[in-house]
């Protein structure tokens, strides 16, 4: 027998970085929220690795800073260590890592949704849907509350129907020994939904007293740190290394004899592994000619000995690990403090979704995160926020939002599961964005802070400093277009120290900046600025210019594009009545049931032919048609 607990706008199921993300913007955007997390001191927990970013995945945290989220401000504040990757490469590619305080990332982002004014946290194990109609109206608990809402949001991650595994044992868990949601499993299924299996895994942590540093390779961090948020001020300059280390041929003889007893391999395992996150064994038989692989030792706080092994993710008995572990330089004395295991979970097959996250079938129903068939913090942060965004959207009856993929990654992200699906948990790579020189860490803000304005999850001082600053870009980009520089011996001691050609005769600025050799700060020299501006104006100012020509390309590649993406397709289109095309096109289309003809054109099994095909009976006008005629 349930009781009413309550009415809300919003419900999210789950407090990892999706269900955080979610009830925040939600809450935000004027919705009365409530999350239920299975255990409240594990909000924002990181079960696997202890650090947020890195390539793509990091201009993912810099693009939920810039709708208004809250990953980057709380690693901004809670980090131990922070790195510019790639800086030797171009704007594209360019992204920020961070190694977190684990502990205090909890604590910190836990106090930001404790004191937000429209939400509530409560601690419960939800075990039903409430559905009526065929629309969600709420959740059930394990203590038989019925909490009610226009919307709710499923965040579950790895919890669902969970089990750890660690050599042959096995045994019913979430991460970190958390317990696992088992009936809400079950009651998705028993509503139609198509779950998958997938896995991943961690690795052991070992006491930070008994490793030998000496024999490891130190890896710093930035003297001069850069910033997820751009609302952070405030450097954290007391930072912890990293350290470097390698398997050599003793360990991987010790995972060659005991490859039987590893549950990847004993058959123990029937969920799909991540690809680009192997285990320490699958490295050793994929790649065995490698003679070694590299091992980054990362501290998971400043007030604990515990240090991650990155890179010696396992499911092989805790005895192997142990003598895995005292093969490798620096840590022949090391204590592990706890084991590596391997988790399997059930996930949400993905194109049952809407590109706004809500499930096709069930209206008011969102799932965001690791339960789409995802892998990362970050990945889960991003569909978190587009998920609480819309289903506050749906509850308060305002117009929901869908990233478009040339506006940001997570648009990517989110396009990528809906119209293609996953066989295995997604991870967000540079190489899956089309655009991706327009998508880029440096300029988050100028791409997506209006967006976030508009929805109401940016404040009025943060989007008054926002605009200020494109103004200044502005300004700035006109005066060194129009500015010409003659070859003075001061300016051509500057670009002979560049290794540059010298000047015949007078230039605009903006073409010498455009020079490989040349950057804004030589140019300032010759040219200072009528005021003093910020660095991260005089990087935008340099990058607009420098890469001027691949932009314009990039986008008139965009605007191509959105022809297709504006083209829209009515939602229950009969795709039979269509002729020519292919039948297991057909079979897609009707699966994946894609809002436009750009969405279509993305499906794999969906051919150029067949999108030709659908374009002309759109122009024929015969889905105008349909849709009158429904």
């Amino acid at each position: 027998m349930t009781y009413d607990a309550g009415h809300y706008d919003v419900i999210v199921i789950g407090a990892g970085h999706a269900g955080c993300e979610a009830a925040y913007a939600a809450a935000k955007r004027g919705a009365k929220t409530l999350m239920l997390s299975l255990n409240l001191d594990m909000v924002a927990f990181m079960p696997c690795n202890p650090s947020i970013g890195g390539p793509a995945k990091g201009i993912v945290v810099r693009e939920i800073d810039a709708l208004g989220g809250l990953m980057g401000r709380v690693i901004d504040k809670t980090y131990i260590q922070m790195r510019m990757l790639n800086t030797g490469k171009g704007p594209a590619v360019r992204a920020l890592r961070a190694q977190a305080d684990k502990p205090l990332y909890i604590q910190e982002m836990k106090r930001i949704l404790e004191n937000e004014k429209n939400l509530t946290l409560r601690q419960a194990m939800v075990e039903k849907l409430i559905v009526e109609d065929g629309v969600c109206k709420g959740v059930i608990t394990e203590t038989k509350a019925a909490y009610h809402a226009e919307s709710v949001v499923i965040t579950t991650g790895t919890f669902m129907r969970g089990r750890v595994i660690i050599g042959d044992l096995s045994y019913e868990s979430g991460p970190n020994n958390q317990r696992a949601s088992v009936k809400l499993s079950e009651n998705l299924e028993e509503l139609g939904f198509e779950l998958v299996r997938f896995k991943t895994g961690t690795p052991p942590r070992v006491n930070s007293h008994t490793i030998d540093f000496s024999k490891t390779e130190i890896q710093p961090g930035d003297d001069n740190p850069r910033h997820f948020s751009y609302e952070t001020t405030e450097e954290i300059l007391d930072q912890i290394p990293c350290w470097l280390t390698y398997t050599n041929e003793f360990t991987h003889k010790i995972i060659d004899e005991n490859l039987g007893l590893s549950a990847m391999y004993s058959g123990m395992i029937k969920g799909t592994g991540p690809r680009y996150c192997p285990s320490i064994e699958d490295k050793v038989v994929r790649f065995h000619d490698k003679p070694r692989h590299q091992i980054f030792l990362e501290p998971e706080g400043r007030n604990t000995e515990e240090v991650y092994v990155q890179g010696l993710s396992t499911s092989l008995p805790e005895f192997v690990q142990r003598d895995m572990l005292r093969t490798i330089a620096g840590l022949e004395n090391a204590e592990m403090m706890r084991a590596g295991y391997a988790i399997e979970y059930d996930s949400v097959v993905p194109t049952q979704l809407w590109p706004t996250l809500e499930v096709k079938n069930i209206p008011g129903l969102f799932t965001a995160g690791q339960i789409n068939g995802t892998s990362g913090y970050e990945e889960a942060a991003g569909q978190g926020l587009m998920a609480g965004i819309n289903a506050a959207s749906k509850a308060l009856g305002k117009d929901s939002f869908i990233m478009d993929r040339s506006q940001g990654y997570i648009g990517v992200l989110i396009d990528d599961l809906v119209t293609k699906g996953t066989n295995e948990p997604y991870r967000l790579l540079t190489s899956r964005a089309e655009y991706r020189l327009l998508l880029r860490h440096d300029n988050a803000d100028l791409r997506l802070t209006e967006l976030g304005y508009e929805l109401g999850l940016i404040s009025e001082e943060r989007y008054h400093n926002f605009a200020e600053k494109q103004e200044l870009i502005k300004q700035e980009k006109s005066r060194l277009e129009k500015e010409m520089l003659k070859p003075t011996e001061e300016l051509q001691q500057i670009i002979a120290d560049a290794g540059g050609t010298a000047l015949k005769e007078a230039i605009r600025a903006a073409d010498l900046l455009k020079r490989p050799e040349m950057n804004y700060l030589m140019i300032e020299k010759v040219s200072p600025a009528e005021q003093q501006l910020a660095w991260d104006v005089k990087e935008q100012v340099e990058i607009q210019i420098k890469y001027e020509g691949y932009i314009v390309k990039s986008n008139q590649q965009v605007e191509r594009m959105l022809k297709m993406e504006n083209k829209l397709i009515p939602e229950n289109l009969d795709y039979d009545d269509i002729s020519g095309i292919a039948t297991e096109a057909k079979e897609k289309l009707k699966k994946v049931r894609p809002l436009s003809v750009g969405q279509a054109s993305r499906i794999s099994g969906v051919n150029p032919a067949d999108v030709s095909i659908l374009l002309v009976y759109i122009e024929q006008g015969k889905i105008a048609k349909v849709s009158n005629n429904q």
